[in-house]
């Protein structure tokens, strides 16, 4: 066994484009441009590609700027902006590159743009993702596909993702490694022409939208969603932080250190806010979906995640949810027959007809994992939407039957007068004037939940900040 355990070491080890150093790993450099190449498509099937070829354009533009000044510049790499509200930025392996227009709105500058591209490359030359699945897999943890600078709400949507990359992304880069992205990154900057402390700037920005979820999640009544441990390895005044950024300042020249802030506020310019048409509007516990031409309400304070195949609502403390999919209607059933034919529920009891804003639906209970289940199904045109509502603990479910059913009946045909929620809203760069505020801006926001705190994330003037005349700022329409 020993022999076995040290030829598996030595038959492992790998030269670090970066440092030089010998690292374990258990494949080779085609094996991990393979893995990349995989698993690209299913980056962009749980995401969505943002349909702006002139942003995408500029995005990739400013990537291989960075790439060509990084240590491993022999890899095309590609950069793509995901159609997500969600913060979030990661690669995978052999040089694919994303980051979320969620995450671009609240960025002021192509200098922090490049400080997240900057950090995600450096994950790539040094081979973290294959480095850390190594480890998983030598110690059969599972695998580790890509990296992530912050990882998004662990909802259904971003568990999926995690299921596709492996179990073992959940617990993200340690600090040793995202403190030598950090470190990679500022260099790329500076060997680029840009300010490397704009990684700092990026730090802080993440650090801002960390405590304003969080006082959210308290006035909601729920508890802080967010990944453990999000910004342990992120904190904006760590010393060692401040090092390896600083460091980077040797590589810096006379002329450079750019910023290009207006450059960056101009290419956002138009840029979907939040939740897109494409995708449905939530608006506080409403959703509306324009292209499907239906709307839903969910109880108060619950927190709805809009997935790419369904809706799904938490109730405060996840003790309960709705969880909410379509399908087509291909045979002339009834609502009861495909709850039972299609849906393949042979034990519904409490049966009932139900006609929510006039159209046909049933709802019964049924019983899951032991679990009892509250489903309907109501048909809007030749679509069938499947609600389910369970509790986590059984004992609780008739306390929350009440919501489901109220959520169930809630369902109906978007209206002429509800058109205007369903519409996305906007980035629109304006030039601040004396007459202009944050308290102003907040009173005819269409931006629906903390309208005047989040005007301020998006211009880096969170929490006290104000609006300087003479500037340019973001606005939301």
């Amino acid at each position: 066994m020993v022999g076995a355990l040290l030829f598996l070491g030595l038959a492992g080890c790998a030269t670090n484009p970066v440092t030089g150093d010998q690292n374990f790993v258990m494949f080779g450099e085609d094996t991990e441009l393979e893995i990349g190449r995989t698993n690209h498509p299913k980056i962009i099937a749980e995401y969505g590609r943002y349909e702006d070829e002139a942003l995408q354009a500029y995005v990739q533009s400013v990537g291989e700027k960075l790439a060509k000044n990084s240590h491993r510049d022999d890899l095309i790499y590609r950069f793509t902006v995901l159609d997500s509200p969600t913060i979030n930025a990661m690669a995978l392996p052999g040089g694919y590159v994303y980051i979320t227009r969620g995450l671009m709105a609240y960025l002021n500058s192509e200098a922090e743009l490049a400080a997240v591209l900057g950090h995600e490359i450096g994950h790539v030359t040094a081979r973290h993702g294959v480095r850390q699945q190594s480890a998983a897999q030598a110690a059969n943890l599972g695998y580790t596909l890509g990296s992530i600078l912050l990882p998004g709400l662990r909802g259904a949507g971003s568990q999926n993702l995690f299921n596709i990359l492996g179990g073992a992304l959940l617990s993200g880069y340690g600090r040793e490694h995202e403190l030598e992205s950090d470190r990679l990154g500022a260099e790329y900057l500076a060997r680029s022409g840009y300010e490397p402390r704009a990684m700092i700037d990026v730090i802080s920005v993440l650090k801002d939208q960390q405590t304003f979820a969080a006082a959210e999640a308290k006035k909601l009544g729920q508890d802080y969603q967010g990944y453990h441990g999000l910004f342990a390895s992120h904190p904006d005044n760590d010393t060692r932080l401040q090092q390896v950024v600083g460091e980077a300042e040797k590589y810096t020249s006379a002329g450079n250190g750019k910023v290009y802030r207006d450059t960056y506020l101009q290419k956002v310019a138009g840029m979907t806010f939040g939740d897109s048409e494409k995708q449905g509007i939530r608006s506080e516990n409403h959703f509306y979906h324009l292209a499907m031409r239906f709307s839903v309400d969910f109880p108060i304070s619950w927190h709805v995640n809009n997935n790419p195949n369904s809706l799904q609502a938490i109730s405060p403390g996840g003790k309960a949810f709705i969880d909410m999919g379509v399908s087509d209607i291909n045979r002339k059933l009834s609502p009861k027959q495909f709850i039972e034919q299609r849906l393949k529920v042979d034990n519904l009891r409490s049966g009932q007809a139900i006609k929510p804003h006039g159209l046909d639906g049933y709802t019964g209970l049924t019983v899951h994992q032991n679990k009892p289940v509250r489903i309907a199904v109501i048909y809007l045109r030749d679509q069938a939407f499947i609600f389910l509502g369970t509790a986590k603990d059984s004992r609780d479910f008739t306390q929350f039957d009440d919501h489901f059913l109220s959520s169930i009946n809630s369902f109906h045909a978007l209206r002429d007068d509800e058109i205007e929620h369903a519409r996305e809203l906007k980035l629109e760069i304006v030039s601040v004037t004396n007459n202009d505020s944050y308290g102003k801006w907040a009173q005819t926001s269409r931006i629906s939940n903390s309208p005047l705190q989040q005007l301020k994330l998006l211009n880096g003037d969170y929490p006290d900040g104000e609006l300087k005349n003479g500037k340019k700022a973001k606005r939301v329409h």
